[in-house]
């Protein structure tokens, strides 16, 4: 898929923007992000034709994405959530922004079954066992990166396991894809996390649980109409929010011809030279869009002389 399907699943819907809410609350005690994500979460669907537990995981993921690259300091940060799992659905890598940009992929996008005996996907049966990774690029010599075993696969869970075994941060996080029985499109997807902060009180701790007991999913307030302020004010429901910051966020892929080209230069002389000697035309995809790009015989010999 391009980039201009991709913005054509945006731009020819008549609903709001995805988009993401960032708030504080109990004097600075807590903090919150909430997003709605099911156009990101669609478009996601629709690049790489995943079945609907891949569907609901991806989307999952790509949410979670986009609120932890919220917490990102600089626009040009870039943070990787990677999961490597045993299940069917093979791995999972996501890659989000501070700017509200994601971009994800799943390694098997189509397998039968795992659905439960309630009927809800069975995201955790399709992921097995298996780590989470969050890489932070921060433009340092070294990025950060932490990894944790998955607790149950269904991705909220680990991630809130994540952060307090990773950054000791007290945190929870509600993730959700809610799909269409017909077609399997997503009808609802989006996701917070609220997080304590060191000096933050028991009392203030007492009533965000209280709060949090009052949701028992996040796509059944999206569905019921609810927006990401919303959400937000159960969360933080007498506990004094304020709302810090609103931004779009999407499915964003900044794929080119001339990165695939660098990355066909990396494969060095030898394989470039078995390329050449083909004398045909090489088509290489992107993994996070699904986007095809064409190699033309007389570039590929181009390249090769410009290989090292």
């Amino acid at each position: 898929m391009n980039n201009e399907v991709m913005n054509d699943i945006a731009t020819n819907n008549t609903e709001k923007q995805d988009y993401l809410v960032r708030a504080t609350a109990g004097g600075l005690q807590l903090r919150g992000f909430a997003l709605t994500g099911r156009q990101l979460a669609e478009t996601a669907r629709v690049a790489h034709g995943t079945c609907p537990v891949a569907t609901a995981a991806l989307g999952r993921l790509l949410c979670g994405g986009v609120l932890m690259g919220s917490m990102l300091k600089n626009d040009s940060d870039l943070l990787t959530l990677q999961i490597k799992c045993d299940g069917p659905i093979g791995g999972l890598t996501v890659t989000a922004n501070g700017k509200g940009h994601v971009k994800g992929y799943v390694i098997n996008p189509v397998f039968e079954g795992y659905a439960r005996p309630d009927h809800k996907l069975d995201v955790g049966g399709a992921l097995g066992y298996g780590t989470l990774t969050v890489i932070r690029d921060m433009g340092l010599k070294e990025p950060f990166a932490g990894t944790t075993d998955l607790i149950t696969g269904e991705i909220a869970e680990d991630l809130t396991y994540y952060f307090a075994t990773s950054e000791q941060i007290p945190s929870s996080v509600g993730l959700g894809v809610l799909l269409n029985k017909e077609d399997g499109s997503v009808k609802q997807a989006g996701g917070f996390i609220v997080q304590v902060m060191p000096d933050a009180t028991d009392e203030v701790i007492d009533r965000l649980e209280q709060n949090l007991s009052k949701i028992k999913s996040v796509t059944s307030l999206l569905d019921a109409g609810m927006s990401p302020e919303d959400i937000l004010g159960v969360l933080f429901e007498g506990l004094d929010m304020q709302i810090e910051d609103r931004g779009d966020c999407g499915f964003v892929c900044d794929c080119s011809m001339d990165k695939i080209e660098k990355a066909v230069l990396s494969l060095g002389k030898k394989e470039l030279s078995e390329m050449t000697t083909e004398g045909k035309e090489i088509e290489v995809g992107c993994h996070f869009c699904g986007r095809k790009y064409v190699i033309a015989p007389q570039r590929l010999k181009q390249l090769y002389d410009m290989a090292k």
